[in-house]
């Protein structure tokens, strides 16, 4: 019975995310992170992922983000997990790594993307609709 409840990457990705291409500018990368309310972008190149770059990423060229491309700041090992993986083993996985989002991948292909704010709305609502104890 508890296996039926459980909550996974797939209820809670958001599907089809915005990308950027390793060529892309930091800037273009930042301003589509402000814009969507993002602070993770995956890397695409052919429609294969071949990085994640972050807000925290972009600050160590700040100043200059027109200038440099998303693959001299991107992080290229990428942790990634499957719309069948359980939520909490994703939440598990940010903070063993201590990132904000996993790319969300099927078969080799980008699907989605899974954040600590996505995880965090789940939880609260997980605790708003558990019956209460009095």
């Amino acid at each position: 019975m508890e296996a039926q409840n459980k909550m996974l990457v797939a209820d809670r990705m958001t599907p089809s995310p915005v990308t950027v291409a390793p060529s892309d500018s930091l800037a273009a990368a930042q301003k589509k992170m402000h814009v969507g309310g993002f602070r993770a972008l995956p890397v695409l190149r052919n429609g294969r992922l071949v990085g994640i770059v972050s807000d925290r990423d972009t600050r160590p060229f700040l100043g200059h983000l027109a200038d440099i491309p998303v693959k001299e700041a991107m992080t290229r090992t990428v942790v990634t997990v499957r719309p069948e993986t359980p939520l909490e083993q994703a939440a598990q996985m940010l903070l063993r790594h201590k990132i904000g989002a996993l790319p969300v991948l099927q078969g080799g292909e980008l699907v989605g993307i899974i954040s600590t704010t996505d995880i965090l709305a789940a939880f609260v609502r997980a605790v708003e609709t558990a019956p209460s104890e009095v």
